[in-house]
């Protein structure tokens, strides 16, 4: 497992947060927890402390004061630095579709690994809004689109968080997508109309570049029954003779729908980011189940962090602990050869990754 290609993340902040700031950003909540509890009591917590406390000198699972206290000393810049260089990423695909982050390319040197860029759909829209009408909005999409993607590695769509994953199949027409944009366009504000956003969609297929969606879990502006992957069947068999590879991230709790999916169609692939960073002790059993139904060349890993160095490093250590055990167990019940297990564990920490995103 020397090679680790983080297949999906985001940047960090350029600055610390309070201990406030710091929990929200450890969890997926934008409210403060009830007066005498705290969101670090929890899965996450328990893995940071596990993880991340021996990076910054301190004994495995020392409390949290004094974790937040170490770092105070050591400061933003080093305490990044550590928990990044920790984490021995290879390669991170990151979304850029976020504003007001450190940017990529010294994330990467933080890391001491190879950025690629993932264009965001929706951000892509929602820039042109000011500068098109109705009538221009798709064939400036189409062209800034273009521009965009050049040097990226993939594009990605938050579909499931603007609208949910069920919707119809097919292509909207042009007129439906210039009355959309009409509509959009005068009511301003961020993309959530479906015909557009099954537009740009499509648009990303037609790009060829492998397409991310957002499934499963995520903070509460998603609606979590309509980010359920098996909703996206009529889109996948609608997109799948263009052969473009549709990468669904994260699943959680509809991971096992997520793999029947990869294992029905041809082009889908599934990407285990979140999901392990955020189930802490529990994350063995749930990275096993997405072995069940999935093909192995179509499991890939991420971390999928945002905001704080520590999350690459809790899901980077904590996969490649719950990979092993899956892995040990299999073999510990001769289901898989040590020759297989080696196989197995270099296509979902990079294999998968290299082929699938042409690295």
């Amino acid at each position: 497992m020397e090679v680790l290609i983080d297949g999906h993340c985001h940047s960090i902040l350029a600055g610390d947060l309070d201990r406030a700031g710091f929990e929200l950003a450890c969890n997926e909540a934008d409210r403060p927890p009830p007066d005498g509890l705290s969101y670090l009591d929890s899965q996450v917590g328990l893995a940071i402390r596990r993880w991340c406390a021996p990076a910054l000198g301190l004994p495995p699972h020392a409390g949290i004061d004094d974790y937040l206290h170490q770092r105070r000393l050591l400061g933003w810049q080093q305490v990044s630095s550590t928990l990044l260089h920790s984490a021995g990423l290879t390669a991170l695909l990151v979304d850029t579709g976020l504003d007001g982050l450190l940017d990529v390319e010294a994330l990467g040197e933080a890391a001491g690994a190879t950025v690629h860029e993932v264009v965001r759909l929706e951000q892509v829209a929602e820039q042109l809004a000011g500068t098109v009408d109705a009538n221009t909005f798709a064939s400036v999409f189409e062209e800034t689109l273009d521009r965009r993607v050049r040097g990226a590695i993939a594009v990605k769509s938050i579909l499931a968080y603007r609208y949910g994953l069920k919707i119809p199949s097919t292509r909207p027409s042009p007129a439906e997508v210039r009355e959309a944009a009409g509509r959009w366009l005068r009511a301003g504000g961020r993309l959530t109309d479906p015909v557009l956003l099954r537009h740009i969609l499509w648009a990303g297929v037609d790009t060829g570049l492998p397409v991310q969606l957002h499934t499963g879990f995520g903070d509460r502006d998603l609606r979590l029954p309509a980010a359920d992957p098996a909703l996206l069947q009529p889109f996948l068999a609608s997109a799948e003779p263009t052969g473009v590879p549709i990468v669904l991230l994260h699943c959680y709790p509809y991971h096992r729908q997520a793999g029947w999916l990869a294992q029905v169609f041809p082009h889908v692939y599934v990407d285990v980011g979140l999901t392990v960073t955020h189930l802490g002790a529990r994350s063995v059993r749930v990275l096993a189940e997405f072995f069940e139904l999935a093909p192995f060349g179509k499991l890939l890993f991420s971390t999928d962090a945002y905001l704080l160095p520590e999350l690459f490093l809790v899901g980077a250590a904590q996969f490649r602990l719950s990979l092993r055990r899956v892995l040990d167990e299999w073999r510990s019940d001769d289901a898989i050869s040590i020759t297989d297990a080696e196989r197995i564990a270099e296509q979902v920490c990079a294999g998968n990754a290299q082929r699938i995103y042409r690295l």
